[in-house]
Formats: C-alpha cells, sequence, structure tokens
C-alpha cells in the first residue's frame, strides 16, 4: 500500500509538467488556437469572437490555471465536430479501443514470451533464426501498411472475417457495460459475442505486430542474461529439477524487464490505435482522433494527449506492483 502511495504522489508532477507543455504549445500554436479551430480562413472577428468564448484574451497564467482547473475536473473541453464533451466522447469510445488493445497485448504475450524464451534456448538453431528475423520484420513494417495487406488478402479476397466496423449491423446487442464480446456473454448473447470478437482479430493482429516483436526480443536477451548466472549454475549443480531452474530461477527473474516493455507497449498500444482503427473503421478512441486530426478538432486532441498521459501513469502504477509481485526485492519500503 504504501508502494501505491509513494508512486502516485511522484506521478503527480509528471502530469502537472505535461500540462504546463501542452499549454505552452497550444499558446504556440500558428494563429493560436482558434486559427487551429477555424481554419486559415477565418477572419480576424471570427478569431476574435472564439478566443472571448475560450478565454484566451485573459493573461497567460489565468490562462493556465483555467486549464489546469478544467484538466483536475474531468473537463477536457467541447468536440468543435459533434458538440458534445470530449469526455463523453472518449468514455462512448473507450471500451472499443480497451477491447481492441487488449486483445492485441494478449496475442503479443502468450505469443511473444513462450517465443523468446524458445529462442534463447535454442540460441543458433532455427527457431531462434526464425523469431529474430520474424521480429525484425514485424519491427520494421508500419502498422498501417501491414493493417492494408492482411485486410485485402484474409478479409476482402479471401473473406475469412470482417473488413470493417465493430459488428454487424444486422446483430442485435444489448449495451451493459460497452465492452462488446464481455457484453454477448453476461446477456447470453453469444452470436453477438462470437461476431464482435470475429471483428476484432484482424486489427488486434495488425497492432499486436509491433508489442509482439518488442517481447520477442527482449525476453530473449532477458533469458541469455539469466540463464548463465551463478545461481542459475548453483541450482542446476544441486541436482534441482530441470523444469524448477527454468521456472522458478531463470523465466520468473527474466521477466522483470519483460513486464517494464508490456507496461509500457501496453500504453503505445492507445497511440498505435489511430491508424490500426482508421484502416479498419473501427469505432474507438483511434478513429475518432483521426477523423478529429482531419477536421482541427482542437479540444479533442488536446483531451487525447491529456487521457494518454494519464493512461500510461496508471500503467507505470501496475508496472511498479508487478514488479513487487514477481520480486519482493524491489518493493519501496
Amino acid at each position: 500500500m504504501r508502494l501505491v502511495v509513494r508512486r502516485l504522489l511522484q506521478l503527480i508532477p509528471t502530469l502537472l509538467g505535461l500540462s504546463v507543455l501542452l499549454f505552452l504549445w497550444l499558446d504556440r500554436l500558428p494563429g493560436g488556437p482558434a486559427s487551429a479551430i477555424l481554419g486559415e480562413k477565418a477572419t480576424d472577428a471570427d478569431v476574435a469572437r472564439i478566443n472571448r468564448a475560450l478565454g484566451l484574451d485573459q493573461p497567460v497564467y489565468v490562462q493556465y490555471w483555467r486549464f489546469l482547473k478544467r484538466i483536475f475536473q474531468g473537463d477536457l473541453g467541447t468536440s468543435v465536430q459533434t458538440g458534445q464533451p470530449v469526455w463523453d466522447e472518449f468514455v462512448l469510445r473507450f471500451p472499443a479501443t480497451v477491447e481492441l488493445s487488449l486483445l492485441a497485448m494478449i496475442m503479443a504475450v502468450v505469443v511473444g514470451i513462450p517465443l523468446g524464451y524458445l529462442a534463447a534456448r535454442k540460441r543458433g538453431g532455427w527457431v531462434d533464426i526464425g523469431a529474430v528475423s520474424g521480429s525484425l520484420v514485424g519491427i520494421c513494417i508500419p502498422v498501417f501498411f501491414l493493417g492494408l495487406v492482411i485486410k485485402e488478402i484474409l478479409a476482402v479476397k479471401l473473406g475469412f472475417f470482417p473488413s470493417y466496423g465493430r459488428m454487424d449491423t444486422g446483430i442485435n446487442a444489448t449495451d451493459v457495460t460497452g465492452f462488446a464480446v464481455l457484453d454477448g456473454i453476461l446477456t447470453g448473447e453469444f452470436d453477438a459475442s462470437w461476431d464482435a470478437l470475429h471483428h476484432l482479430i484482424l486489427p488486434a493482429v495488425t497492432l499486436a505486430s509491433i508489442p509482439l516483436a518488442v517481447i520477442v526480443r527482449m525476453t530473449r536477451a532477458s533469458v541469455l542474461e539469466v540463464q548463465d548466472e551463478d545461481y542459475v549454475r548453483t541450482a542446476e549443480s544441486k541436482g534441482l529439477k530441470r523444469s524448477i531452474v527454468r521456472g522458478r530461477h531463470v523465466l520468473r527473474n527474466a521477466l522483470l524487464p519483460v513486464v517494464t516493455s508490456v507496461g509500457l507497449l501496453t500504453g503505445s498500444l492507445l497511440s498505435g490505435a489511430v491508424l490500426t482503427e482508421s484502416v479498419f473503421s473501427f469505432n474507438g478512441i483511434g478513429n475518432f482522433v483521426k477523423t478529429s486530426i482531419d477536421g482541427r478538432d482542437y479540444p479533442v486532441l488536446v483531451g487525447f494527449i491529456m487521457f494518454i498521459a494519464m493512461v500510461y501513469v496508471l500503467i507505470n502504477l501496475l508496472v511498479d506492483v508487478a514488479y513487487s509481485i514477481i520480486d519482493p526485492r524491489v518493493r519501496v519500503h
């Protein structure tokens, strides 16, 4: 409990620093935020009207204080495109992005850790060569290009998966939590749950490509380092079972840097979802932000940056807690 409280206190300056940088960036936009909202053809009268409405005609310190108060009250502004509060728009679409990111990370972890472990155990073999080469390809290929390729092959030409959307329009589904797969299970509408999962697979595979590659390489490197440690050789010399040595002494200690990578990659999935959701017309936060960028919806972009920052803060906290569970020696007292 003390660890959680201490980490939360340490993260407050991080959010404050980010809010300062974000505010200064907004204040330095060419023509100001009003021009960013209204576009290049905005008249001086229109700019002055928006500045008064947003309080941008006030001194900088007054503007920042108002900005900070709104952020900590959960007020991220109002979307120019929809006329709805940005926070409400995010809450509406967040479950879709969470489902996509969660499935992508599950795929990356379930495949990446065992594959990286096997690559380290079979160092120099065909499994190792294939894993290293495949991870390099996964890192190098842009997400949007990979999405377009697998969409064209598996959805358009072969018809194995849907090519767009979150669920077929003909499916009657009851919205309970906003998570389509979970809602179908809770309500007994298993056809809706399966349909939602079917729509998730291709975008999840696309989004998982980079985290999978990173996890494979990180696990391989960590296992190679740990398996040559003195305590591993000592455990082997004592005649302990190979499964105990590999599980308790090698894999458990090798997981610490992998946990860090998984935590950071989970946060990055939200930003990566912007491209992935756009390719598959998936109605999540990413697709909404992409539309907002096209429409110069300044409040949505500000809200998205702060929203991602808060997610990263929470994920870092969870990583610290996971550290203390995997290895009690890293606990802070």
